[in-house]
């Protein structure tokens, strides 16, 4: 298949109903079988498959697969990422990550090794199908300056193929200093979104309460790390929810994690649950990662065994370490999944891919009971906690970004990588081939 002509129909395809939108004939069932026109490098009409007469325009039988378009990819670490070869975490731990990560960082992450490895990411997941990221940086001391210096180079740089978010990380006691309210400026000034981590102490509300008014003053958006453990005593996203509430704060607020919300006593779930819904928060889960880090015995690691050692001590996780996803969308709260890191010391694995998040959301969190709308997980929901309203769905007048699948049915979707996807951008098939690891070996195995 070509799709080079101006014109062409797309017949025989699948589209999640959830996805499809401003059609005037009745849709049922989990996939409409439709004829989509694209002109232009737009979708111009969308009618019933077999619906009308194609002769004398150019036409591809997509044999049922399904389409989707280009996914969002809401939380991922691009600075991190790809760094596993010269900074690996062999204990699996969430402390060794953070460790392994603070050294490698001070020894390597000049502009070029940043730079490099970003846009590696971003051929990767562009490559796969992604339209749009939101990464966050780590952002401590001079480092900031560096990366988000790097950030928006790429965002001018890919301005024609990738929408670019930068979301600034960082503990959140930072923001308390002299150095956190600089931080908030230069977020400011390169158009991101103000974040951090809550990490579990006595003056977290403290923190939080500034956050909010250094983010109310420069009128950004919050993106925040939230109660990733597995600690049930950790509740940071209750007092953010208060706050919020309380601040009556008009920008959007994104959640990622909340990874502790799922071991709580469920009248405390239930409690965070609805205030959360009241102040209008996106939760992001990041399955992969979570079910990577969580609930590991990290005993030989903090004692300093050995690699024999920690094998031999290793216990099997008794979670997923996924938060409440079914129930926060149950009570109306967006729900996202997206990459995080990869192939870096908080996950050793991962290539960006939204295909990959989506299979892996639906395997570890039992989405296909049924599948209902979580095709907007990794689509729509995120597009909108993006601020990008009008991507991520299929109509009449939308550009034509495009996923085409073999598969016709989720069954086959989710069995196989679906490595022979199609990737339309505007109209036109992209190239697909995924840069190779080799690329990096100066800056990794030097």
């Amino acid at each position: 298949m070509v799709f080079d002509a101006e014109q062409y129909w797309l017949t025989n395809a699948r589209v999640p109903i959830a996805l499809l939108k401003d059609v005037s004939f009745p849709v049922s069932g989990d996939l409409a079988q439709v004829d989509l026109l694209i002109r232009s490098g737009q979708i111009a009409e969308i009618v019933p498959a077999k619906g009308r007469s194609i002769e004398g325009t150019s036409a591809y039988d997509l044999r049922q697969g399904i389409v989707f378009p280009c996914f969002v990819d809401l939380h991922t670490h691009l600075d991190k990422g790809h760094t596993w070869g010269r900074a690996p975490n062999r204990s699996g731990s969430f402390e060794d990550a953070l460790q392994t990560v603070a050294a490698d960082s001070q020894k390597h992450w000049n502009a070029e090794d940043v730079y490099r490895r970003m846009e590696f990411g971003l051929r990767c997941a562009y490559a796969h199908g992604t339209q749009a990221i939101r990464t966050h940086i780590d952002a401590y001391g001079e480092q900031a300056a560096i990366s988000f210096g790097v950030f928006q180079v790429l965002r001018q740089e890919w301005a024609d193929r990738m929408l670019l978010q930068a979301v600034s990380l960082v503990p959140l006691d930072y923001y308390l200093t002299p150095e956190g309210e600089k931080l908030a400026d230069l977020v400011a000034e390169a158009g991101g979104v103000l974040g951090g981590v809550t990490i579990a102490h006595p003056d977290l509300s403290q923190q939080i309460e500034r956050l909010f008014s250094l983010a109310k003053e420069r009128n950004l958006d919050l993106d925040i790390h939230t109660d990733e453990s597995g600690d049930p005593a950790n509740n940071a996203l209750y007092h953010i929810a208060e706050a919020a509430i309380r601040h009556q704060f008009s920008g959007q607020i994104v959640c990622g994690h909340c990874c502790s919300l799922a071991v709580q006593a469920a009248k405390d779930a239930t409690e965070t649950i609805d205030r959360v819904r009241q102040a209008g928060i996106g939760i992001v889960s990041l399955p992969m990662c979570n079910l990577y880090l969580q609930d590991r015995n990290q005993e030989s690691a903090l004692n300093g065994g050995s690699l024999q050692e920690a094998v031999l001590l290793t216990k099997t996780p008794r979670w997923r370490g996924i938060t409440l996803v079914h129930e926060l969308k149950q009570a109306g709260v967006p729900v996202a999944f997206a990459s995080d890191n990869c192939r870096d010391p908080f996950y050793g694995y991962g290539d960006h891919d939204g295909l990959e998040v989506f299979t892996q959301a639906t395997r570890i969190a039992q989405l296909d009971a049924p599948y209902d709308n979580w095709s907007r997980s990794v689509t729509t929901t995120p597009a909108a906690l993006m601020k990008l309203p009008q991507i991520a769905e299929i109509y009449p007048g939308a550009a034509a970004n495009l996923i085409l699948f073999r598969a016709r049915y989720y069954s086959e979707l989710f069995a196989r990588p679906q490595v022979d996807r199609i990737v339309l951008r505007n109209g036109k098939a992209i190239d697909t081939t995924l840069p190779d690891y080799a690329e990096l070996d100066d800056l990794i195995y030097r």
